[in-house]
């Protein structure tokens, strides 16, 4: 049935890429079609006799096949003339155009690059939209581009429930089924979600990427949710092509490896053959959406015309191997399908095929009228909205006093009535407090429930609020954060914990990648909101080591859009985090509260039992300004220290020292927020200083206390007498030998009197 272009190449292939041979094999195909056709089907009945298909199903999944097509050739085509950019195709994998046609448009559909045929079908589920102006305009990188807004080539459509995704292998499944675990969620605590209850979640990937652990983690999590019988209704979708760029899938291993996997109900669907495809597509959608199980649907694609236009297989894989693929392109079957059933004739399959190719290349023209991104601010307008007044607004709103009491045991339990408190407790007063005030938030990590967290930070949420809203989830900080997108993908607050930032760094994608890209990607249409805390930082004592005692942050500095709150004190802590919840709920941002964990149970600041560092609650109408450093001794200006952090107290008990031996009059400076940090405050409060030391917990390299004598410099400070200190590049070790790495009491002091002696 199929045609298969011979080796060695006939003449009148000579010369052409893979793309031309495609294109061309179609049409030869077409023309030298012999058959008697059947009688022309009726619209609405089968198109070939036994099939579930009907006729007019599969006009329209030919015509999704032939968009998906076309805009590939397109794309080889215009990329050399610099007026398309992306040119990873669809073509071979057209079969997933099943998919779209038997999900529905309010199923959340996570897509990787491969999903030209899902788009062009989907994009029938509501009127007046059209795939190939869309898609034209995303591939030429055009301000018009309803997905993107211009910045990646990406398949999203807001209205269609397409979440916009990178081309990051494999890392967007975490999310995919956090959003579906997210539609369970959202029903136990009677949150009104923004689709139906029985939705499922489409998850699309290659069989390449399935090895993945990020991929892995998503699955062991659905089989775990599944053992517990968790509703998870996701539809993984492996299009399975057998080679990830040039590497290929041992035969069978996707069907040995999933199959018989315990939690995940396997499906296959043969994506090359719409008639055989489609009722075993349906039956695995069906069974999804029935029985709320993680489905795996295998569906057998083939890749054609290379990984992207840059990979010209003809020079690393085997000729025969390239026609033997391009033998079995889905839409010969489809033609097939099409002239065998009698719905259409040789001369219509190619009158369509050519219409289509000119309403692509029309749409290009268009497209590459349009305009572009040209300027920074442009380019950068939807990656991190703020609101200043609205979040200030929300954030000092406050809780209905019934629930505010009943979160709290009663009106004489409320935490403002209480003695002066240290730092965990008031973290834990004030997730009561967003708790009570915000019926949408969830809390969820490792051991917070029944444990209360290793430090009991979250002690008394699970009686307070109830285990459909504070849960333990498995050890896994990438499911963890992939829970909390999938939340608040479906306008929840979530509020996720990282036992310890050590644990964060081989989940660090999971914000970098997905959480903090995602307004960016689809033009601020989308937004995951969350609130993670994360304890972290040095000097624990008599417990440690590199895992315990963990003082880099540089792998969250470097994260676009990504907020950073750090307190050193109890009252700050609180109303910090009114502030980053009220930046998540206003502007949608993600937010990374980093509790420094040996100033958890701190009470006393320069001696046993003066109860310096202990400070009252404050009242539930009180936030702070996000950049909004704390100033100690703001008069001063011998010298200026500006730290965070454990820093703070150790540079309050230093600038007694300092005067004393000195006499010199010490402000210190608790910058609080850390990314990003607020370059205009550092530079207001270094203007009148003498001299400046920055006390940084962090690594010589690439610690905090780089960015803050950058921003010194760059508001022409660098003339002043300037000295870091700061922890050591190494890991660190266990018990007492922690100290010799990170700053200390005598360090800042020292650092001082070098100031002194150089000046």
């Amino acid at each position: 049935m199929f045609a298969v272009v011979p080796d060695p190449i006939p003449a009148r292939m000579k010369g052409l890429n893979r793309a031309e041979i495609c294109d061309a094999n179609f049409m030869e195909f077409v023309q030298q079609w012999r058959g008697d056709p059947a009688p022309t089907p009726a619209p609405g009945s089968p198109i070939l006799p036994g099939s579930t298909l009907d006729a007019q199903g599969f006009a329209e999944l030919f015509e999704s096949q032939l968009i998906s097509r076309h805009l590939d050739l397109m794309a080889r085509v215009l990329r050399v003339q610099n007026k398309v950019f992306y040119t990873i195709g669809s073509s071979g994998h057209e079969g997933n155009a099943l998919v779209a046609r038997l999900a529905r448009h309010t199923d959340p559909a996570f897509l990787h690059y491969r999903s030209g045929g899902f788009m062009a079908e989907r994009f029938r589920k509501l009127p007046g939209m059209d795939p190939v102006m869309d898609a034209a305009l995303s591939f030429a990188a055009s301000w018009d581009d309803p997905a993107s807004g211009g910045r990646h080539k990406v398949w999203g459509s807001k209205p269609l429930w397409v979440l916009p995704q990178t081309s990051t292998i494999a890392s967007h499944l975490p999310k995919a089924l956090g959003t579906a675990l997210a539609i369970e969620s959202g029903r136990r605590i009677g949150h009104t979600l923004p689709i139906p209850e029985d939705s499922v979640v489409i998850c699309s990937f290659g069989d390449a990427s399935a090895n993945h652990a990020t991929a892995q983690t998503a699955f062991n999590t659905a089989a775990w949710a599944a053992y517990q019988r968790l509703p998870a209704p996701i539809l993984f979708v492996c299009e399975d092509n057998g080679i990830g760029i040039s590497v290929k899938t041992p035969d069978g291993w996707i069907a040995q490896s999933f199959a018989h996997r315990p939690g995940l109900d396997y499906f296959f669907a043969d994506g090359l053959d719409l008639v055989e495809g489609h009722a075993q597509v349906e039956r695995a959608l069906a069974h999804c959406r029935q029985t709320r199980r993680p489905t795996f649907l295998h569906l057998r694609t083939t890749r054609l015309m290379g990984h992207a236009g840059t990979d010209f297989e003809i020079e690393w894989r085997p000729l025969p191997e390239l026609c033997a693929a391009e033998a079995s392109d889905p839409l010969l079957r489809s033609a097939a399908i099409a002239l065998q059933s009698g719905w259409m004739t040789a001369a219509q399959v190619l009158d369509l095929y050519e219409r289509v190719r000119a309403r692509c290349f029309a749409a290009a023209a268009e497209a590459d009228r349009r305009p572009k991104l040209t300027a920074l601010a442009e380019v950068i307008a939807p990656l991190a909205p703020y609101s200043p007044a609205a979040v200030h607004a929300e954030a000092t709103r406050v809780a209905a006093d019934d629930a505010r009491a009943a979160a709290f045991g009663g009106e004489a339990q409320l935490p403002e009535t209480q003695p002066p408190r240290h730092l965990a407790i008031q973290i834990n007063q004030a997730l009561h407090d967003l708790m009570a005030k915000y019926p949408a938030t969830l809390l969820f990590g490792e051991d917070v429930a029944q444990k209360g967290g290793v430090y009991t930070v979250s002690k008394g949420l699970l009686k307070a609020f109830g285990p459909r809203r504070v849960f333990n989830t498995l050890l896994d900080e990438t499911m963890i954060l992939g829970m909390a997108q999938g939340l608040a993908n479906l306008g929840m607050l979530p509020i996720p914990e990282i036992q310890y930032l050590a644990y964060l760094h081989n989940a660090a994608d999971q914000l970098r990648g997905e959480a903090c890209s995602l307004q960016f990607f689809s033009n601020d249409q989308y937004r995951n909101p969350m609130l993670v805390r994360i304890a972290g930082l040095g000097y624990q004592k008599g417990f440690g080591g590199h895992f315990h005692n963990d003082n880099s942050i540089a792998a969250l500095r470097d994260i676009p859009g990504l907020v950073v709150g750090c307190p050193s004190r109890g009252d700050d802590a609180a109303m910090m985090l009114r502030t980053l919840a009220a930046l998540a709920t206003v502007d949608g941002r993600v937010a990374v509260f980093l509790e420094p964990i040996a100033l958890y149970m701190t009470k006393d600041l320069h001696a046993p039992g003066d109860g310096q560092w202990l400070f009252p609650y404050p009242a539930p109408d009180q936030a702070l300004v996000l950049g909004e450093g704390r100033v100690y001794a703001p008069e001063a200006s011998d010298l200026v220290v500006f730290t965070y952090g454990n820093g703070v107290p150790m540079s309050l008990r230093a600038a007694r020292a300092i005067e004393q031996q000195l006499g010199w009059q010490v402000r210190v400076v608790d910058l609080r927020w850390l990314v990003p940090l607020n370059a205009g405050f550092i530079a207001g409060q270094a203007a009148d200083a003498q001299r400046v030391l920055v006390v940084d917990e962090g690594r010589h390299s690439a610690g905090v206390g780089e960015g803050v004598i950058t921003a010194l410099v760059e508001a022409g400070l660098g003339h002043l007498p300037i000295r870091r200190v700061c922890g050591a590049d190494t890991y660190t070790p266990l018990a007492g030998a922690a100290l010799c790495v990170l700053p200390s009491d005598n360090a800042v002091l020292n650092a001082a009197l070098a100031l002194a002696q150089d000046h």
